[in-house]
């Protein structure tokens, strides 16, 4: 664990992402008042966001139900997920900015852009990073998640994010540096938050 300006950043590796989920729960349900970031990379699933539909996906890839905003994602190896545990209240940020600034980490590390309507970060039309939170009482919980270095086939089996046909892309394909992304997307977070 690093601590950057008080947010303690945790690399948590490859993990499951239902163990995850039951961890950001409960930390932020504690009655603590610490933030972290937590950065890991999970083993092979989709994820609905509180809106989406109930689906069967044509592979043998699990489906969990998540407590996020958003639609079906899909989260796998060589995919950096950024999890931001931050008292948005305490910080007097309203959620549209949370969810500005994840993105703005993005864009400043990988260029891109929004989209009006659809969260997340663009490149060339094609999304790189999508971005669900919750938020109870003042202090939200999950992020974003960055396509790095992965097997992006898995997305061919959904409608990424609910939009029919949304093609997907990742830094590695794009010539980028993929060499420490989860720490330097952590560090424009924090530079962001306490500016």
């Amino acid at each position: 664990m690093t601590v950057v300006d008080a947010i303690a950043v945790r690399q948590l590796g490859l993990t499951q992402y239902g163990d995850v989920l039951q961890d950001m729960r409960a930390f932020t349900r504690s009655v603590h008042t610490t933030e972290e970031i937590w950065l890991t990379e999970h083993e092979p699933v989709y994820t609905l966001g509180q809106g989406a539909a109930d689906r069967k996906v044509a592979n043998a890839i699990p489906v969990v139900r998540s407590d996020r905003g958003g639609d079906i994602t899909y989260h796998g190896p060589g995919q950096i997920v950024l999890y931001a545990l931050i008292d948005l209240a305490g910080r007097g940020i309203k959620v549209k900015r949370h969810v500005w600034l994840l993105e703005q980490a993005v864009i400043e590390l990988v260029g891109g852009e929004r989209r009006p309507g659809a969260p997340g970060v663009y490149v060339d039309g094609a999304k790189i990073a999508a971005l669900g939170i919750r938020v109870v009482r003042g202090r939200a919980y999950h992020g974003l998640s960055l396509n790095v270095d992965m097997d992006l086939s898995p997305f061919s089996a959904i409608d990424p994010c609910g939009y029919p046909g949304l093609k997907v892309t990742q830094m590695k394909d794009l010539g980028l540096s993929t060499d420490r992304v989860g720490e330097r997307l952590s560090e424009i977070l924090i530079e962001k938050l306490d500016a």
